[in-house]
């Protein structure tokens, strides 16, 4: 059955070619669909293909230009973010996890667009205009600092490039040893 199947897939681009279709059996036993029957092959039976359904393609229409795609076309703009606080592989020592983080933009974000800051790309706080973001209680480890472009409709257009930073904080799971208290030093004979 698929064999038939895949023969009559093929028949239908050579419906619009050829009036008339023949079908014959080869040597092997095998069903051959042809437009003109084969002279050394058994005697061959006409196939009747109906009209292939067509339709003319609608004329090209060109939509009028408004207003609001000339504004959104002159309003795609190619950001540049650079991170510039803190360096690229900064390390934070033993603190509680707080840091700032600086970023500059050229050219100026239009009207309705917003910095967002990615910590592990995860948006931190909300979008805003401004470019510091002070970041409290980041946990101890490695993390990747991004800055987006963010639209009117909440979709990153330009982002920066990560700048990884390392926190060290004390944890609870290693408690410190206590301190030796000195011994008091030994009676000395008079």
């Amino acid at each position: 059955m698929p064999k038939y199947f895949f023969l009559a897939l093929l028949l239908i681009p050579l419906s619009g070619l050829a009036n008339t279709v023949y079908r014959t059996t080869d040597e092997n036993g095998n069903t051959v669909f042809t437009d003109s029957p084969p002279a050394n092959a058994t005697p061959a039976s006409r196939v009747d293909i109906r009209p292939t359904n067509t339709a003319r393609p609608p004329e090209n229409l060109s939509r009028p230009a408004t207003e609001n795609s000339a504004v959104e076309e002159s309003a795609i703009v190619s950001y540049t973010i650079d991170i510039t606080e803190p360096a690229n592989e900064t390390s934070f020592p033993m603190g509680p996890g707080n840091f700032s983080v600086k970023a500059t933009i050229s050219p100026e974000l239009n009207k309705g667009e917003s910095l967002q800051l990615f910590l592990d790309g995860t948006p931190r706080d909300e979008p805003q205009r401004n470019s510091t973001w002070q970041l409290t209680n980041v946990f101890r480890g490695q993390h990747d600092l991004t800055v987006g472009v963010i639209d009117g409709a909440g979709k990153t257009v330009a982002l920066s490039e990560p700048v990884r930073v390392f926190v060290h904080r004390p944890s609870s799971n290693f408690r410190a040893k206590p301190i030796a208290k000195p011994r008091p030093p030994k009676p000395q004979p008079k």
